[in-house]
């Protein structure tokens, strides 16, 4: 056992009568400058009795602090004057109340001295931190003594405060702070009458460097001083990309621009992440759109990696669910890490986030907001609400996972069918996904793709994706059938609008026939531009009922004499060698539009 000889401590030159043993130290003090100060010190020394005159030993091996701690007590007691600091307030204050210093054994004892400093620092920011972090180290005297929840309790005070109205944080090294470009007196006042007001986020950096077990008392303090859901999300993402390391390397995050700081901990183990990862999970708060979609996505992906707990992964899932019309579609492609890895994506989590939205999601279905007309097609305009979003997301998804040729075409229809047809005014991105889909599935039967086919509406499709539907070889030849049957319909609908147009300019006109100058003549370039745009449209239907009438005409032939087959196909402009088609099927399909026009 070392020894420590603390003669210093002693201006009278008497030999040392007793010895404090903490830990492996051993101190040669004096009774005297203790018991005068220490009711437990008195007690202890009253207690001890020895045979022989040997010095009076006394051992103190659970004192808080140990050693380091004692050493600052004894000169305290031997009348030095002890410098107090942040890093040793906690220790001396819970081994103050070890030994019972209080105020009956002396004024201006240590356990007042300790308690007044205390209650200045916590008037600090930057001390009550550096306090907080010390509290590990002298449980449970910490909590017994409050020191930790009146540490919590400041720094929320702080952290909820109104920037506005307060200077907090002060600066570290006590020397007040001028924007760029400001002088600064000799006295530290900036030249400037107005200073700086201090963003939302300032304590997110401070807050990140705490221990778990410390954050988590913080986060739950400003939750309950009532600090926005956005605010508390923001802390939180902070605190995630400084420790969770395999987040941060997944992807960037959306927002600062600045550099993920490294982790605390240099290489911890996946137990020690699932572990931190789970907790924070915990912490994120549930109200919609307070927290990035974009950041739960990433902590459901290294969820799946880490392997945390199914609760865990069912609680973002769900919160993903509810706000999927905030998501982008390079965050849910999410890999598949199970055991199976049946699909290079995991379809089936993304399956189950659809459903979570699908029963979340209540807007009123009003079908008039979700009826387009011709102008809405051509030119790709529609409502936005929550699930036309989640549509066009989900159709860039299946357009993203159909090249997989191990995706099954019941996966494929089940991610597509939560979609309700009110909620894709416009059918081009289920179009595209199909058509890849069938590209990347060469072997599909017949049935199978007039399956996968009746997921879209072929009379919600625009004018390019009509046109390259009526040349897809890959497409069964009743939906091409559709198609061209709806674009006529379509083509015909548009010159009736176009000529009602007009002759509501025509009337417009005044009893004498004279255009109103300048108003009127503009009226009758619009006329003229309608009028040619109406002759090209009357143009194309001309050609489409000549297409359809030879179509008719060609199948009548067949179904007399089942021959020239293949000629047919190469005047409709099919080229596939290997598609087998019934005539009878074709002339069933074609009478039924026939019946369906107007």
């Amino acid at each position: 056992m070392g020894s420590i000889l603390v003669y210093l401590l002693c201006s009278t030159g008497l030999p040392s009568d007793l010895v404090v043993e903490v830990g492996e130290m051993a101190f040669h003090l004096h009774k005297f400058p203790l018991l005068s100060r220490s009711q437990v010190i008195e007690n202890r020394i009253n207690d001890y009795s020895s045979e022989d005159d040997e010095k009076c030993v006394l051992q103190f091996h659970d004192l808080p602090g140990g050693a380091k701690t004692f050493l600052l007590v004894a000169k305290f007691c031997y009348g030095i004057r002890l410098e107090l600091t942040a890093l040793n307030i906690v220790g001396i204050r819970c081994a103050a109340e070890y030994l019972q210093m209080t105020e009956d054994r002396g004024d201006g004892n240590l356990i007042m001295l300790s308690e007044s400093f205390l209650n200045e620092m916590f008037g600090h920011w930057t001390d009550t931190i550096k306090a907080l972090e010390t509290c590990k180290e002298f449980l449970p005297y910490s909590e017994e003594l409050h020191i930790f929840s009146r540490c919590i309790d400041s720094l929320a005070m702080k952290a909820c405060a109104d920037t506005n109205l307060f200077s907090w944080p002060l600066p570290e090294n006590g020397i007040a702070q001028c924007p760029e470009g400001n002088h600064v007196l000799w006295n530290g006042i900036c030249s400037t009458a107005k200073p700086q007001p201090l963003s939302e986020d300032w304590w997110y950096e401070d807050a990140s460097l705490l221990r778990l077990s410390s954050y988590k008392r913080l986060i739950l303090a400003v939750e309950s001083r009532g600090m926005k859901p956005e605010r508390i999300a923001g802390s939180v993402v902070h605190y995630a990309k400084r420790h969770l390391s395999l987040l941060c390397r997944q992807s960037s995050f959306q927002g600062r621009n600045h550099a993920a700081p490294r982790s605390l901990v240099s290489h911890p183990s996946d137990a020690d992440q699932r572990n931190l990862l789970e907790e924070i999970v915990a912490l994120v708060p549930t109200q919609k759109g307070a927290t990035p979609t974009n950041f739960l996505l990433r902590l459901l992906r290294t969820s799946m990696v880490l392997q945390a707990r199914p609760s865990c992964q069912d609680k973002l899932e769900k919160q993903i669910g509810a706000q999927l019309d905030q998501a982008a579609l390079e965050d849910l492609l999410i890999p598949n890490v199970g055991y199976s890895m049946e699909t290079l994506y995991d379809i089936d989590c993304v399956q189950r986030i659809l459903d979570h939205f699908a029963r979340v999601d209540n807007e009123p279905l009003d079908p008039s907001n979700y009826i387009i007309d011709e102008g809405q097609l051509m030119g790709g305009s529609h409502p936005l609400t929550p699930m036309t979003m989640v549509a066009t997301l989900v159709d860039g998804y299946l357009a993203e996972v159909a090249p997989d040729v191990n995706l099954k075409l019941p996966k494929f229809q089940s991610l597509a069918a939560v979609i309700p047809d009110y909620a894709r005014p416009l059918n081009d991105g289920i179009y595209r996904a199909i058509d890849i889909y069938l590209k990347a599935h060469p072997w599909l039967t017949d049935s199978e793709r007039e399956q996968i086919c009746s997921l879209m509406n072929c009379q919600k499709l625009s004018l390019e994706a009509s046109t390259h539907a009526t040349q897809n070889e890959r497409l069964p030849l009743r939906v091409i059938v559709q198609v061209l049957f709806f674009e006529q319909l379509r083509l015909r609908t548009s010159i009736a609008g176009w000529l009602f147009v007009t002759d509501n300019l025509e009337n417009s006109q005044n009893p004498n026939g004279n255009l109103d100058n300048a108003g009127n003549n503009t009226r009758v370039g619009a006329v003229r531009d309608h009028l040619v745009e109406a002759d090209d449209i009357m143009e194309r239907v001309s050609v489409l009922e000549k297409e359809c009438s030879g179509m008719k005409e060609e199948l009548e032939k067949l179904v007399k004499a089942k021959r020239g087959w293949n000629l047919f196909l190469k005047k409709l402009g099919f080229r596939s060698k290997s598609k087998s088609i019934d005539p009878k099927k074709v002339k069933s399909c074609l009478l039924i539009q026939k019946n369906q026009s107007p």
